[in-house]
């Protein structure tokens, strides 16, 4: 909710309280003001200009020279805008003057005639170009002709106004509206509230006359109301209005619809102005949609309607989406002149339902959908009526035509009172209680220590005790509460063994160099394919019943794909060295609709560009495929479980077939590590990438094998090398396992430090080069003990592998 500053000084005293300082205020009484927006901001030198002359250009078949009287002196103006023309009274940059983006006029010559300064347009002054009224898209803007020539011209363009933009949770639906934060400030500064009363000026003729109002739909519509304003002449609403409607992020359209507009900021009550001409009867039904049945709406989209959607009606076809949208065989069009105005209270679940399902969010919908003042109604149709007889020159039919109770009394809640001060923690005074609840605009009567409040359909959130104790303490200020350690024994608190380890995890990542991503669970069909799940591409998918869009529509089997696309969004802003890990959930789907899926923690990564950057002193290190292993090898060895893991070279859809391995826990594969297809890597316009996913959850639960100590080395260990030719398709790793299995109890490490594939072997062949450390604890090894162990070793790879030493 965008809440102009300016306006909000109708209905409350804000004389010494800035945009700031009230921002501050609001947010602590519990709904979140995101940022403050001056509308004017970084403007100087824009005054009120009369153009007294406009000829056309002697050198330019599109300029035109202005004389123009800025009050002090008249200058001349080189402008190139379609619509300006003498007569107009307009805002004018002077020279020295600075617009949007420290933007400076000066003087200038254009095509040989001198300019000095500009006359503006709204987007020019820094109004966003989708709010700008159609008369003054393409050119500049017209003032009214009260404006004071030599004047600011910001204070015309209602652009010395602040708008604080409000964060509106479900429990705050009361602030949608400028009434709503009205009350809100007045309870929170404890100053009077002044809401002016709607004066309707009607005629003789009854509306019942014209219109009757039938409403099938009774589970679904508790009130509706038309009201018939006749002789109306459609054209621009007052500037006052389009002023405001801009800071709210409204585009003026005209005076009619900005009307409706108008008075649904005003009274949070969305209202729908019908062409009575076009609504074709004299009677409106209100009713659930039928079977296969469609409608055309504003925007020109037929709808397919289900059979809980709300419809308006003439008895005879559909002229309206109850609450969401109108239909386009009813809109206010130039030539309308009597307007059927609805103003109804829809069920807030119904509107919710459909218009999630045709994914139609509108300003009507968003406030049906969180609750709205059913009291408001008639008052709200009331003030439009009476703006519309003002500016739209309208005669406004005797009485409101409805079905349904037009008021509900207040809702009564009774509580003890020092039940505020137990939840709260404080000890207020009763008299601090009651004046809190007062300032809330509640009624409240105390008969003891029991509270009886009597809470105005204006807050349908506040319908038990425990939402007044809310109330008392947004109000009287949290920062008030004092801060007290609770009483009594309690239980010792800790992490689990599960969390101890994610957390290691966490540190270990980010002291590596990766940062943490946290991605949507929601993804695409389309981006769930990228890459195949740990569990493999049979799994089926989770999908959302009532998704809010098709790109967030199932539930993810595998981190990666939204991963990557965060590697996108990097790339695609200039940052190619992109380290990234998540730790979150998967849902694979269980089998049966009424079974809920299974939920496992993952542990994923991807990595690309430069890991190590070589400077002077020798080559930058890339990404690859050993890169991401060492990462995840080094994890391994901090939670214990590196002799447990073993890799195996397999093929995965969305990876290198040649550059990908399985990640194996004893005999369990628990993860997948590799680089991302070439052709994946094209689609999303990746460079080279690296990816890993593990289980998170089975390697945190992986039994670990028990400590042992060894004891400082007393004696020298030998070290000898062997190259080992074997056929290409032999794994270091198998081949590295012979060898230690062979070695027995003196051999204690076999390290691969060599791969060779070349000229001086055979076709087919490689040389895997280790290094074999022999170590007895107990005394000094000779040669002859390790040369015997050694012969063991070389004849056990020559058994299993055909290894030979190469020469």
């Amino acid at each position: 909710m965008q809440v102009s500053y300016n306006w909000l000084k109708d209905y409350v005293d804000l004389t010494d309280i800035s945009p700031e300082k009230l921002a501050d205020l609001i947010t602590k009484a519990g709904i979140e003001v995101e940022h403050v927006h001056y509308l004017g901001e970084g403007i100087k030198g824009v005054v009120v200009g009369y153009v007294e002359s406009c000829t056309l250009h002697p050198n330019a078949d599109k300029l035109n020279v202005c004389q123009v009287n800025l009050g002090s002196e008249t200058v001349q103006i080189i402008c190139g805008a379609p619509n300006v023309a003498a007569g107009q009274t307009v805002a004018v940059a002077r020279a020295g003057a600075v617009l949007p983006g420290h933007f400076k006029i000066k003087k200038a010559k254009l095509r040989g005639e001198e300019s000095n300064g500009m006359i503006c347009s709204l987007g020019e002054l820094g109004v966003d170009q989708k709010l700008v009224p159609k008369e003054y898209a393409n050119g500049i803007y017209v003032l009214d002709e009260e404006a004071i020539v030599g004047e600011d011209a910001l204070p015309y363009l209602n652009l010395d106004d602040a708008v604080l933009e409000l964060d509106i949770l479900p429990n705050s639906a009361h602030c949608m509206n400028m009434i709503g934060v009205a009350y809100e400030v007045g309870a929170i500064l404890d100053r009077p509230v002044h809401i002016p009363e709607p004066i309707v000026k009607e005629s003789d003729v009854s509306a019942h006359e014209k219109i009757r109002v039938n409403v099938d739909a009774k589970d679904g519509v508790p009130f509706y109301s038309v009201r018939m304003i006749e002789g109306v002449k459609i054209g621009p609403s007052p500037r006052w209005l389009q002023n405001r409607l801009i800071a709210c992020g409204i585009r003026p359209i005209s005076n009619v619809v900005d009307i409706t507009n108008y008075v649904m900021l005003e009274y949070g009550q969305p209202l729908h102005a019908f062409d009575f001409r076009d609504f074709g009867t004299d009677e409106v039904v209100v009713r659930k949609a039928q079977p296969n049945e469609k409608m055309v709406t504003l925007d020109d989209q037929e709808r397919d309607l289900e059979e809980y959607d709300l419809l308006i009606t003439n008895g005879e076809r559909p002229m309206g989406l109850a609450g969401v949208m109108g239909g386009a065989n009813s809109e206010v069009k130039p030539n309308t002149e009597t307007i059927l105005l609805e103003s109804a209270i829809f069920d807030s679940r119904t509107i919710r339902k459909t218009s999630t399902r045709l994914q139609l969010r509108t300003d009507a919908s968003s406030r049906y959908e969180k609750g709205i003042d059913r009291n408001r109604a008639v008052p709200a149709a009331n003030r439009a009526a009476e703006l519309m007889s003002l500016y739209a020159n309208g005669t406004v039919l005797k009485g409101v035509v409805h079905e349904g109770d037009v008021e509900v009394p207040p809702t009564r809640i009774e509580l003890p009172v020092q039940k505020i001060n137990q939840v709260l923690g404080t000890d207020l005074e009763t008299d601090v209680i009651v004046s809190v609840l007062k300032r809330l605009g509640f009624g409240v009567t105390l008969n003891g220590e029991l509270l009886s409040v009597e809470v105005p359909a204006r807050r349908p959130d506040v319908i038990i005790p425990e939402d007044l104790v809310e109330e008392v303490g947004r109000i009287y200020g949290y920062d008030h509460v004092p801060a007290t350690l609770p009483k009594g024994t309690s239980a010792e608190a800790g992490l689990n063994p599960y969390q101890v380890k994610r957390r290691q995890v966490e540190r270990y990542m980010t002291g590596a160099g990766l940062s943490q991503a946290v991605t949507y669970s929601l993804t695409s069909e389309e981006r769930l394919e990228m890459i195949a799940p740990l569990k493999g591409e049979g799994v089926a998918a989770v999908r959302l019943a009532m998704p809010m869009s098709e790109d967030r529509n199932v539930l993810r089997k595998s981190l990666l794909p939204e991963l990557l696309q965060a590697v996108t969004y990097h790339l695609n802003r200039q940052m190619p060295n992109v380290f990234l890990y998540e730790m979150g959930h998967v849902f694979i789907k269980n089998e049966g609709e009424a079974n809920l899926p299974d939920e496992r923690e993952y542990l994923s990564g991807a990595l690309t560009g430069i890991w190590e950057q070589g400077g002077w002193q020798g080559p930058s290190q890339k990404v690859d495929f050993y890169v991401a292993k060492g990462v995840l090898d080094g994890l391994f060895e901090r939670l214990g479980v590196a002799s447990q893991i073993a890799y195996q070279p397999t093929e995965h859809k969305g990876l290198h077939p040649g550059r990908t391995a399985s990640i194996l826990l004893g005999e369990t594969a628990i993860g997948i590590i590799g680089q991302v297809h070439p052709e994946l890597q094209s689609e999303w316009d990746l460079n080279d990438t690296v990816v890993y996913e593990c289980d998170l959850t089975a390697l945190l639960e992986a039994e670990l094998e028990p400590l042992t100590f060894v004891s400082l080395p007393r004696y020298p260990s030998i070290t000898r090398d062997i190259a080992l030719v074997v056929e290409e398709s032999v794994q270091a790793g198998v081949l590295r396992e012979t060898i230690l299995n062979a070695g027995g109890d003196l051999l204690k490490e076999a390290t691969l430090f060599d791969l060779y594939k070349g000229e001086h072997l055979e076709p087919g062949k490689k040389s895997l080069a280790y290094s074999l450390r022999y170590y007895n604890p107990e005394k000094t090894l000779t040669d002859e003990e390790v040369t015997a162990v050694h012969e063991k070793v070389l004849q056990a790879v020559y058994q299993a592998f055909g290894a030979t030493l190469r020469g």
